[in-house]
């Protein structure tokens, strides 16, 4: 008895061959028989997967034979084709119990064999009358759709195959971004409470060489700290479709600029930033946010820029956009990087020690993309490196 196995999938295969219905109307024109077929043959099945009867045979899509009252079962068995046009008259087939038990009398059915090797099934025809053909031409003609049929069923397979790679990758991908953002989520707790314990052993302890330790934990506490939420913002940015950006009407975004030049001299006294800001009241903007990507330019320059020379810092209105450009002199940025300088894990050839996960540029244009707005670069031994961001700044009422 044949199993019930599902056949589904091998139906749904063949019948997205565009070719397969032209090719059993030319299986019919070659041979002059009435019933063409694709069919699946396994150890226990015969299925057919594709049909074209004129004789009312009464075979459709899914419809099964006994896989041994058929001579597919042979022909799966020896991988060879099988063709005659007048069984009653055939020295072998006279007596084969498939043409008296189906009444044919022309036949002809063509292994269909994947490039790997596997007997996927047959091409066939059949007749109740006797056929009037040349059996070699039909046999090179008919191997040829065959192959036409197996060639398709293993492109479709490498296709699947390619879907279902790329389905893997992008699960694993989400969840490792998953599973970065709930680790720098979890490593924050512990963290504030080492920086605060710095902070009050800094203002307690009276040794020098201990408050410099003290001092040492504090700043390197800072440090891990911007580094997780890094990582955190560029989590929720592959995650969510983007950094968040929480925009509202900011009157002091100055202040939250000079704040954060002031945390980066004391995390850099060595450093020279001179600063112009001519900003007035209601940017829209997330503050935070922009504060974030201001610190991350600077600090930025901070690391590539000469030591010896300053960063010019300035934020002004231009028409109704908001312009920041932090501008440093030293060595300037291979024209190979400037591509990369925006994508994260982005770092500079040398790969300092200190120099962070090359997110920082990646974050910063994220935030102006949550801005609706750009940043660029230009570099020159002559003018040193310059990163402009400009952004809309005014609330448009509709």
């Amino acid at each position: 008895m044949p199993d019930t196995s599902d056949f589904s999938h091998d139906i749904a295969a063949v019948a997205r061959i565009d070719a397969v219905p032209i090719i059993l109307n030319m299986v019919k024109h070659v041979t002059g028989m009435r019933f063409a077929a694709v069919a699946r043959v396994t150890d226990h099945n015969w299925v057919a997967l594709a049909v074209d009867d004129s004789i009312n045979f009464g075979l459709k899509p899914g419809g099964e034979l006994v896989l041994e009252s058929t001579i597919c079962h042979e022909i799966r068995q020896n991988s060879q084709p099988v063709i005659f046009t007048h069984a009653s008259a055939h020295p072998i087939y006279a007596q084969h119990h498939t043409p008296r038990t189906y009444q044919l009398e022309s036949y002809a059915s063509i292994p269909i064999i994947k490039a790997n090797g596997e007997f996927f099934g047959t091409l066939c025809a059949i007749d109740t009358v006797p056929a009037h053909f040349d059996e070699n031409a039909v046999l090179k003609t008919l191997g040829l759709f065959a192959q036409l049929i197996a060639m398709n069923l293993d492109l479709q397979d490498d296709l699947e195959k390619s879907e279902n790679a790329l389905a893997d990758a992008t699960e694993s991908g989400r969840l490792r971004e998953q599973f970065i953002a709930v680790l720098g989520h979890d490593l924050r707790t512990p963290l504030s409470a080492i920086r605060m314990s710095a902070d009050l052993l800094e203002v307690k302890l009276e040794d020098k060489r201990e408050r410099r330790l003290a001092s040492a934990i504090r700043k390197s506490s800072q440090r891990m700290t911007a580094l997780i939420e890094d990582v955190l913002d560029f989590a929720r940015g592959r995650l969510g479709g983007g950094i968040p950006v929480k925009r509202a009407l900011v009157d002091d975004l100055e202040s939250v600029f000079h704040s954060i030049i002031a945390e980066i001299h004391a995390s850099e006294p060595d450093a020279q930033i001179n600063l112009s800001m001519l900003i007035p009241a209601g940017i829209y903007c997330d503050p935070a946010r922009m504060g974030q990507l201001l610190s991350n330019l600077v600090s930025n320059a901070v690391k590539h820029g000469a030591q010896d020379l300053p960063i010019e810092v300035s934020a002004r209105t231009d028409g109704s956009d908001l312009l920041l450009s932090v501008a440093n002199q030293g060595a300037c940025i291979p024209e190979a990087l400037m591509p990369l300088l925006f994508q994260p894990f982005k770092r500079s050839e040398g790969g300092k020690r200190g120099e962070g996960l090359g997110l920082g540029l990646y974050i910063a244009s994220q935030i102006m993309e949550g801005h609706q707005g750009t940043i660029s670069v230009s570099s020159s031994p002559e003018q040193g490196t310059c990163f402009i961001a400009r952004f809309p700044a005014r609330l448009v009422q509709i």
